[in-house]
């Protein structure tokens, strides 16, 4: 089903930068290194490169970050961390990628908030969501989600 684009996936993303559009479709070729863990990406086609495609759409905006959403066409190492970082949108705690610090639990503002897929006998259409965990940024975009 994932190789099929059968099941999709809607990310939510707290950056630092406004993207450079308010809704985009971006595609990158990325490279993985292994024993960075971390992949890199490219405008165009490098050696040992894939394709990453993705969409994001700008939701709100509070005084110092900017929440958006993202739908994977695509799933890559890292993808969303690369390609993000990519367009200079670093992603909140990420350093990674690029953010100048952490956040004080170590983790990163993105979060996997639905899937959505037809059930694979049934037929029918499943869709699960998680809330974003508890968080002040997270509690302040949550209601714009």
């Amino acid at each position: 089903m994932f190789s099929e684009q059968e099941v999709h996936k809607t990310y939510f993303a707290v950056v630092n930068n406004k993207p450079p559009k308010i809704k985009d479709t971006i595609t990158h070729f990325l490279v993985r290194n292994r024993k960075q863990n971390k992949s890199y990406a490219y405008d165009k086609k490098v050696k040992n490169s894939k394709e990453a495609c993705l969409t994001y759409e700008l939701i709100g905006n509070s005084d110092k970050f900017y929440l958006l959403r993202i739908q994977l066409h695509t799933g890559r190492h890292h993808q969303i961390r690369a390609q993000l970082a990519k367009l200079s949108c670093y992603i909140k705690g990420d350093l990674k990628y690029g953010f100048p610090r952490s956040n004080p639990d170590g983790g990163i503002h993105l979060h996997a908030y639905s899937v959505e897929f037809i059930h694979p006998v049934k037929k029918e259409p499943i869709s699960i969501t998680a809330k974003p965990p508890n968080d002040i940024l997270w509690d302040y975009f949550y209601k714009l989600i």
